[in-house]
């Protein structure tokens, strides 16, 4: 059965879309068959992949309101084993649509449950905010990756998403495990970027990656063209960086689930 990753931080700007596109890249080159469940209305993920917008296209919305199969929704990615269900501005309205839902913090578990055989990872790509589309994730996911950018208020953020995490575990999904914590946009030059490595590293222990996602200009360039960047520029800093990513995320699967509770 495959692992259902919700890759989330409710600060924006912080490289869950870049790392969303590209991790998932990574793991179908790979042979590790993906998924990525784009949750966010904006959409980014989806244009990332360079699928164009299409009002009439069904996207995750269709799914958690009118109970149509995300089966039916999955469209092809640039690779074999790399697939895409898309996100549209619809989306928007599902935080208000739900609330008057039966169950309304499980459906999207419910909808992933008859396609997780398909898959080896199903990353979840939240919206920056803990709303009703990231509970879902949230509940959804059998671990969360928390991508945090290296700046000073890093700890402040991450912080208030594992207090949480804390009260999904306790009231919807006791089995959430944290993925691991990921520094992007690290620049080795600054000193900041090592001090938030640091007070991370001291804060949180292994559940920190090893791997950091450089600041990288073919990385940031990647999606205006619609492609992962590893398609877009393989031998740049950025594509080498999720590369090792996705080793470390398949190592963390043959340990156990996630870097730690």
């Amino acid at each position: 059965m495959g692992r259902v990753i919700a890759i989330a931080n409710q600060k924006g700007g912080v490289g869950k879309t870049t790392t969303a596109i590209n991790l998932a890249a990574a793991l179908a080159a790979h042979d590790m068959w993906t998924l990525v469940v784009d949750c966010d209305p904006q959409g980014n993920t989806t244009s990332g992949f360079g699928i164009p917008k299409d009002p009439s296209r069904r996207s995750l919305y269709h799914s958690l309101l009118m109970d149509i199969p995300l089966n039916d929704l999955i469209l092809p990615g640039p690779a074999e084993a790399l697939h895409i269900v898309p996100s549209d501005k619809n989306l928007i309205g599902a935080n208000v649509e739900l609330v008057s839902q039966p169950q309304r913090e499980y459906i999207l578990r419910q909808r992933i449950l008859p396609i997780r055989e398909r898959f080896n990872y199903i990353l979840l790509d939240c919206p920056p905010a803990l709303d009703l589309l990231t509970l879902n994730a949230l509940v959804a996911a059998d671990s969360v990756l928390i991508p945090i950018q290296c700046e000073y208020f890093a700890l402040e953020g991450v912080s208030e998403l594992l207090d949480t995490l804390i009260r999904i575990r306790r009231a919807h999904n006791p089995k959430l495990a944290i993925e691991g914590i990921l520094l992007t946009m690290f620049d080795e030059r600054t000193n900041l970027s090592h001090q938030v490595k640091e007070d991370l590293k001291d804060f949180f222990g292994d559940q920190v990656f090893d791997t950091m996602i450089p600041r990288n200009v073919r990385l940031a360039e990647a999606p205006s063209h619609g492609k992962p960047v590893m398609f877009y520029d393989p031998e740049c800093r950025g594509a080498k960086s999720y590369e090792e990513l996705a080793k470390e995320v398949m190592r963390n699967d043959q340990k156990g689930l996630g870097k730690g509770a």
